[in-house]
């Protein structure tokens, strides 16, 4: 089970964190990433993070950054110089393969989703 936490409102500029705590496997076994899906539009991968390798798409690169920790079984994603087209329901996924980003019917565990709005 995953479950998103941390969404919110906040201004252009701002940051937010947003937090996905799993349970029933270590997170340390699993490719995991955040996606993203704002009203009208179809849902896109954000980042991923295999073991410690992270990647991004380019829209978010430089300005989010994904990271595990092992001891609180937990995925992050910290979002920062957030923009208004960050708007979005964010939603955290695993797999124990990697799926790419792209691939998004290939994520076999979703959490129910966290919203954030920029204004």
């Amino acid at each position: 089970q995953l479950v998103e936490s941390g969404g919110g409102s906040v201004q252009a500029g701002g940051s937010l964190r947003l937090s996905c705590a799993a349970s029933g496997y270590p997170v340390n076994t699993l490719c995991m990433a955040w996606f993203r899906q704002a009203p009208g539009k179809e849902r896109e991968g954000v980042a991923r993070i295999a073991k410690t390798v992270p990647t991004y798409t380019d829209s978010v690169k430089g300005r989010f950054t994904i990271s595990k920790d092992n001891a609180e079984n937990t995925l992050y994603l910290q979002m920062n110089s957030l923009e208004v087209e960050d708007t979005a329901m964010y939603y955290c996924a695993a797999d124990r393969n990697c799926p790419h980003l792209r691939n998004i019917g290939d994520w076999n565990s979703w959490g129910q989703g966290t919203q954030v709005t920029v204004s």
